[in-house]
């Protein structure tokens, strides 16, 4: 699928990603994967804390969209130890929140090493917008 350029600049593929949607709200979680799908992802789920790592090492996610209430490790415990082990590189992390959405919430966030932080709820189109940059190849 390619979008339009402006006149004498060429026209960019859009690649899909591989995003590994972090929520223990599965119908949340089914929801964004059916939206990413349709936006031609490779997207799979998990919904603990504790299976983002492995999840993470099989499946080697471009983007994690994370949520931060989860029940076993918190969303800020996950990103910590994936930056700890992985860097800054990959994968690209949005945090996402319904409950902590406090100024210093998105400071904690940054520090942390999440690239976005989304509240909920949020609109799809805006988070699918995040992930445009990510699918530009030339």
């Amino acid at each position: 699928m390619l979008f339009a350029a402006s006149a004498g600049e060429p026209a960019k593929a859009r690649r899909s990603l591989r995003v590994l949607v972090v929520d223990d709200d599965r119908d949340s979680a089914l929801s964004l994967m059916m939206l990413l799908r349709d936006e031609g992802h490779d997207v799979r789920a998990v919904y603990t804390g504790r299976a983002v790592m492995g999840a993470v090492l099989d499946f080697d996610p471009d983007v994690l969209v994370l949520d931060i209430h989860l029940p076993d490790l918190s969303g800020w415990e996950v990103a910590r130890h994936l930056r700890q082990r992985r860097g800054r590189d990959r994968p690209f992390v949005i945090g996402v929140s319904g409950e902590y959405k406090q100024g210093a919430d998105r400071i904690l966030a940054q520090i942390i090493g999440f690239d976005h932080y989304v509240l909920k709820p949020y609109d799809p189109g805006a988070l699918l917008a995040l992930l445009d940059p990510l699918r530009l190849s030339n």
